[in-house]
């Protein structure tokens, strides 16, 4: 839509004849559209692949153990829940500590949707997906890297799971 709302401005300036102050005032909302422009493609391309990029990124080293809170939730495909990629992992006391308050923050929000009556089943679950997903995504940037990559691992593989699973039940013609 803005580069249309640039071009739009920039044909309107070429066809008509303006005084040199609304020249300079197209000019500027020209500059302005198109700043505007750049502005949301940057901040749409670190927003929302943040939480999805969150389970791609490379890492390095372990610390010392500590099994982890199992909290499954059921996929309605049947694919693994995002708490079952860091089951198993142990984690260091400073980690636990950030993991609890990133589930009470996320358990905090799920309770204020599960409350709000203004908002449909369907916008309440979606919110709640929503949510699960920045909860897992910020404790995957708690993670070390050794531990981000095992999750990662674990993630590729339930992929490639799906992916032989739907394979042998897709019928061939």
């Amino acid at each position: 839509m803005l580069p249309t709302l640039v071009q739009v401005l920039k044909r309107r300036f070429d066809n008509t004849k303006y005084s040199q102050d609304k020249k300079e005032l197209l000019m500027r909302t020209i500059r302005f559209a198109k700043s505007l422009a750049i502005l949301a493609g940057v901040m749409l391309m670190f927003s929302a692949p943040g939480v999805a990029r969150a389970f791609n990124i490379s890492g390095g080293e372990g610390q010392s153990p500590t099994p982890t809170p199992a909290l499954p939730r059921p996929q309605p495909n049947g694919a693994a829940s995002p708490a079952e990629y860091f089951e198993g992992l142990e984690y260091t006391p400073e980690q636990k500590t950030q993991i609890d308050k990133i589930h009470q923050d996320a358990e905090m929000k799920r309770a204020v949707v599960a409350k709000d009556d203004k908002l449909t089943q369907d916008q309440k679950d979606a919110m709640l997906v929503g949510y699960t997903h920045l909860e897992y995504g910020s404790i995957f940037k708690v993670l070390t890297p050794d531990q981000q990559r095992q999750v990662r691992h674990r993630i590729r593989a339930g992929k490639v799971a799906d992916q032989a699973t739907q394979k042998t039940q897709t019928p061939q013609s």
